[in-house]
């Protein structure tokens, strides 16, 4: 499944490193306001040479794609929002290709802000 993200870099918290089974890892996390009616915000999390080859900047239009995992730990569930790709400005978004269907055959285009929840946050 193919999702992107777009939007502003309004905080990038300090890198994470550690030595774990397969070598040592590093991770940042940075937050990315969705505008809108309601503007969101998501916590996007960049691994390895992504770090530095993919770099964002504070206050930076970007557009993010993405990939969410859950895993379960002790019983618990924790759930990753992954970027595998970041592209600097969105201002162009009528000369960027549409984004690719799924594996199911539809086309992930939803804007956040014509999702009908009822959820309080």
């Amino acid at each position: 499944m193919d999702l992107q993200l777009q939007g502003r870099v309004v905080q990038i918290l300090e890198e994470q490193s550690g030595e774990g089974k397969n070598g040592p890892w590093r991770k940042r996390d940075f937050i990315l306001e969705i505008p809108g009616k309601y503007p969101r915000k998501v916590c996007i999390t960049q691994w390895g040479e992504n770090i530095d080859a993919q770099a964002v900047q504070q206050n930076a239009e970007v557009t993010v794609s993405i990939d969410i995992q859950s895993r379960e730990y002790k019983g618990n569930w924790y759930t990753d929002v992954k970027a595998w790709k970041v592209e600097h400005g969105s201002g162009n978004q009528q000369e960027q290709a549409p984004p690719p269907p799924s594996a199911e055959g539809f086309t992930i285009d939803k804007d956040f802000d014509d999702m009908d929840d009822d959820l309080p946050f």
